[in-house]
């Protein structure tokens, strides 16, 4: 599938909130249409540029909201879990019904996180294809001047959010323990691949893999192969939803 198509079923099917914050591809592949028709290249290269610097400003101001509520939300999932566990006891049945919730609000709050990572990866991606696109139709020199701008954009830098995802994973691990009885775990999973966010989110790890895996086409402004984690949620999941990959 084209990169421009999997982007438009990607940006259809993500978080509601979050559809106007993607690249703008479709326009730009217009407007580097219309400047390789052009001969005022000059002026036409300023306006491109322009369109350019206006997406990483939207990327980054959306990146930095989204990470800055993460952390927030990180600690305060934590200090709920702490608070389960040394309040006054409570009894069973009161105990497994708030754990439960708490489980779900680790499970969406982590597939948020995997859909921000994959938002920084496939807006990156894009603007790595349309200035491909630009510099062939154009003769232009723009694509590596640019994309060492592009590597330096708050969006593009997810150490901070990898490593609240693998933290969380790991939680996930600790409250979904493989000793659980085998159809527990495939109806809890089903159940979870039908509600909430996490549909989304196995979408978005096959998108991950998909832009980043290793090919004939690899170069530089290539994104690593992306290994996917490996936790007993996630390979339940990705076993018993009924995810459309794209």
């Amino acid at each position: 599938m084209k990169f421009g198509k999997r982007l438009k079923q990607h940006v259809q099917e993500t978080l509601p909130g979050w559809r106007d914050m993607y690249l703008n591809y479709k326009d730009l592949k217009k407007l580097v249409r219309l400047i390789s028709s052009s001969l005022e290249y000059g002026r036409s290269e300023a306006e491109f540029v322009y369109h350019l610097n206006n997406e990483i400003e939207k990327f980054n101001a959306f990146f930095m909201e989204q990470e800055e509520d993460f952390i927030i939300r990180h600690k305060e999932l934590q200090q709920r879990l702490k608070g389960v566990n040394e309040s006054e006891p409570l009894s069973q049945e009161e105990y497994e019904e708030e754990m439960a919730k708490i489980r779900k609000d680790i499970v969406d709050f982590h597939g948020e996180m995997v859909l921000l990572v994959n938002y920084s990866n496939i807006n990156y991606t894009g603007m790595a294809k349309i200035l491909k696109k630009y510099d062939k139709q154009t003769g232009g020199l723009l694509r590596w001047p640019f994309i060492q701008k592009v590597l330096e954009q708050p969006f593009f830098t997810t150490e901070l959010i990898s490593k609240l995802v693998k933290e969380c994973e790991a939680t996930i691990d600790e409250l979904f323990p493989t000793v659980v009885v085998e159809e527990e775990m495939q109806e809890a999973a089903i159940m979870m691949a039908r509600e909430g966010i996490f549909r989304n989110t196995v979408a978005a790890l096959m998108i991950m893999k998909e832009i980043r895996k290793g090919s004939s086409t690899q170069s530089h402004f290539s994104l690593p192969t992306l290994n996917l984690p490996d936790t007993e949620l996630i390979r339940s999941c990705q076993l018993n939803s009924s995810v459309t990959i794209i």
